[in-house]
């Protein structure tokens, strides 16, 4: 029995064992302690066998925990009285509930014991667990939600607004014709999510559990009422109106938007306020128990720039290959924007948790391991012939062209493989891996409201396999978040921590070192002379722009990625089309986005 709990006076117990010594088994205090402790331990069943009436009990007791999800329930101040008669006792106790989210519900309530054949029984009445639950009412725990306030973009433009929505389920086993039902709403449905289909909706209801229904789609009130007419009436298809927070551009930032709602989701929770209620036999509120009124919630910033989301979104909305963007403050870290086209959108989030080969936008790292090992530096000359060969690999440039022996902030903007091939052959073993989490590749980072991937950076004994790293091929692998990461480092002088909400930035693992003053001075150089001379020429009329192409070979090598990762003043970015076969699409996608910003 718990310490906590005040033990009636030795001589009331005496006085008791007295009046009830013609019965058996425990005194009414013991019967009281095992029926509370069973109670207080979710033991529905031992409680409700120290009762006059099990089935009754059974009944409340589960419904009450069933409703209330208790976390743990408190038993204390436990008080038998002086007995009316030889064969009646009152108690008095106190309940203490602790529900979720740090909620509490504390109240004293009454019982009433009795002596049996048995030893002493406590006698069941739904105020047994509290003084206003009468014989036939249940007890309800109803959420009070703050009212939902915008989410904001960090200049104070809504991103997101609560709107109400209408979600469409459909009950199985009260359709009739499952298929005629299907293919009425895929009919009605399927322009507003092009998943939903006669197939996915019988499918659906297949998989549903007898009782349950199926949600089919969640729709905004203005859509529902055009498709209203349609589907109101068929069997079986319900429907439950809420609000939501939906994003005040349709389609707008869909690999951010939900990540965000659902952290405001959370935050609702935890403002909610809450009352319990009893109910009677047709669910109707009877009283109020115990109310909470929410708290205020207040409106949501994010770091993303609306102007910046609408000028990357626009710059990809016309390309037919799958394509993504992800924009990054430098000196914040703040994600600005990150955008993906219908294409990309079908493949999932490649702009976050993508995984591709870089191409020779790797080169930044593999030129920064270079210049930090004193190997060479921006002026130095080096060879750029059409091929090379190591160990037995040949390694060619783009078309084989040869520059003969240039400075390497040309080989690096005119891109050349085989200077970069021979580079990383002659470099450590993990000197590739340990620099690229120098520029945030390889490292960890939990961004509140997203999930997203770096890269891998293996290290190698092999001088083939760090020689086809160097150019970004091999097993190296990045995402445009990664590549985002590397562009803004170059600019920020360390790898920023991101964030998509403000005051939430992410906890980041195993980020390196920041570069050497020197290295990032050589690296500035060489991206902007990949604008002004090399292979982004196509960016020149914009000014200050500084970056680095890639064509990044996948499958069976006759197939490319097109890459193009850059910054302009404190805006850091990359911008990935698969399948584009060259870096050039990149660069003109490039163009429209830093045009469209300004």
């Amino acid at each position: 029995m718990s310490a906590r709990r005040h033990r009636a006076l030795a001589a009331l117990l005496l006085l008791v064992a007295a009046t009830t010594a013609g019965c058996s088994g425990d005194g009414p205090e013991d019967a009281l302690s095992a029926f509370l402790d069973a109670v207080a331990a979710g033991d529905v069943a031992a409680a409700a066998a120290n009762t006059d009436s099990p089935d009754a009990a059974t009944t409340v007791l589960t419904q009450v925990r069933g409703v209330l999800e208790p976390e743990a329930l408190d038993v204390d101040d436990e008080e038998v009285r002086e007995p009316a008669n030889g064969d009646t006792v009152t108690a008095s106790y106190q309940l203490t509930w602790h529900l979720a989210q740090g909620r509490t519900w504390t109240y004293r309530a009454d019982a009433l014991l009795r002596a049996a054949e048995n030893g002493w029984q406590v006698h069941w009445q739904p105020t047994v667990v509290h003084p206003q639950l009468a014989v036939g009412q249940t007890l309800g725990l109803l959420p009070q939600l703050p009212e939902t306030a915008p989410v904001l973009d960090r200049d104070g433009v809504p991103l997101m607004r609560p709107q109400t929505v209408i979600g469409v389920v459909v009950d199985p086993q009260k359709t009739g014709n499952a298929s005629a039902v299907a293919g009425s709403l895929a009919k009605a449905l399927h322009r507003y999510e092009p998943s939903v289909t006669g197939r996915s909706v019988l499918d659906g209801m297949s998989k549903t559990k007898p009782g349950d229904a199926y949600p089919v789609i969640t729709l905004r009130a203005g859509d529902y009422q055009r498709v209203k007419p349609v589907i109101y009436d068929l069997p079986g298809v319900r429907f439950a109106s809420q609000e939501r927070l939906l994003p005040v551009t349709r389609g707008s930032g869909q690999q951010v938007l939900p990540g965000i709602r659902a952290l405001v989701e959370q935050q609702l929770a935890g403002a909610a306020g809450w009352r319990i209620v009893t109910r009677d036999v047709t669910g109707g509120e009877v009283s109020e128990l115990r109310a909470e009124p929410p708290r205020p919630s207040p409106a949501v910033t994010s770091t993303l720039s609306a102007k910046v989301q609408a000028a990357a979104e626009k710059a990809l909305d016309t390309e037919r290959y799958p394509a993504a963007l992800v924009a990054i403050q430098p000196s914040t870290g703040d994600i600005l924007a990150v955008a993906q086209n219908d294409a990309a959108n079908d493949e999932g989030s490649l702009a976050l948790s993508g995984r591709y080969p870089p191409g020779s936008t790797f080169k930044i790292v593999t030129a920064a391991a270079a210049l930090s090992a004193g190997d060479v530096e921006a002026g130095s000359a080096v060879d750029c012939p059409g091929t090379t060969t190591i160990e037995n690999r040949v390694v060619p440039n783009e078309g084989r062209f040869d520059l003969g022996r240039v400075p390497l902030k040309t080989a690096f903007a005119r891109s050349c493989n085989t200077t970069f091939a021979r580079l990383a052959a002659g470099l450590p073993s993990s000197a590739l891996t340990d620099t690229a989490r120098s520029f945030g590749i390889g490292a960890d980072f939990v961004v509140p409201g997203l999930t997203t991937v770096t890269g891998a950076v293996p290290a190698s004994d092999s001088a083939v396999q760090r020689a086809e790293n160097g150019f970004g091929q091999g097993t190296v692998v990045t995402s445009p978040f990664g590549l985002a990461l590397a562009a803004a480092t170059v600019q920020a002088g360390k790898v920023p921590t991101p964030s998509i909400v403000r005051g939430l930035p992410a906890t980041t693992k195993n980020v390196g070192d920041p570069p050497s003053d020197d290295v990032l001075g050589a690296l500035r150089g060489m991206m902007r002379e990949v604008v002004t001379n090399g292979t982004a020429t196509g960016l020149r009329d914009i000014p200050d722009v500084a970056g680095k192409t890639g064509t990044a070979q996948f499958g069976d090598g006759s197939q490319s990625h097109g890459w193009f990762v850059g910054y302009r003043g404190d805006l850091a970015f990359a911008v990935l089309l698969t399948e584009a076969g060259s870096s050039k699409p990149a660069v003109q996608a490039a163009h429209r986005f830093l045009a469209g910003v300004g």
